[in-house]
């Protein structure tokens, strides 16, 4: 049973880290936004956002990051399950863990920069409600690999299953 709970300890923000280095060097290559993110999720907490990880037993499978950027508006940035667990629901669970933290934090958006390389990813993104958008439509995004850039108004939706 795969169970998603905030961030808490050093090995979680460890597991965030290497998750993420996982597919963003397989496909992509490390920017330096990236590493800003992945050096110091603590500070996404800080700020009032908050990073989920998804255990399996004791097994971290995955992670997600809401950074909040104004009042009511928070980004979903690093979203990642390791290869091994894919193709099991826990990107969904993720995203709909996201998503219900967003809620209870009282955000009105969400949004995303991704790439269309991760069709999986978009996929699960667009069956969740985020819609694609114009980049101009959100603030600037400081990866050179984002190409797809989506947006979900929580007002009258609801995750789902």
């Amino acid at each position: 049973m795969t169970l998603i709970k905030p961030m808490s300890t050093a090995a979680d923000a460890r597991a965030f880290k290497t998750l993420n280095l996982e597919w963003i060097d397989a496909l992509f290559g490390v920017e330096p936004a990236d590493l800003a993110t992945l050096d110091h999720p603590e500070k996404i907490v800080a700020a009032g956002g908050q990073v989920l990880v998804a255990r399996d037993g004791e097994d971290i499978v995955g992670c997600v990051a809401l950074v909040a950027e104004e009042p009511g508006v928070f980004e979903i940035s690093k979203m990642a399950v390791t290869p091994r667990a894919r193709g099991r629901g826990i990107g969904r669970l993720l995203l709909n863990a996201a998503v219900g933290y967003a809620r209870l934090h009282g955000a009105t958006t969400l949004f995303l920069a991704s790439n269309a390389r991760l069709t999986d990813a978009v996929h699960l993104y667009e069956s969740v409600g985020f819609v694609h958008v114009p980049p101009a439509e959100l603030r600037p995004i400081p990866y050179d690999r984002a190409d797809v850039f989506m947006k979900f108004e929580l007002q009258d939706r609801v995750p789902t299953a």
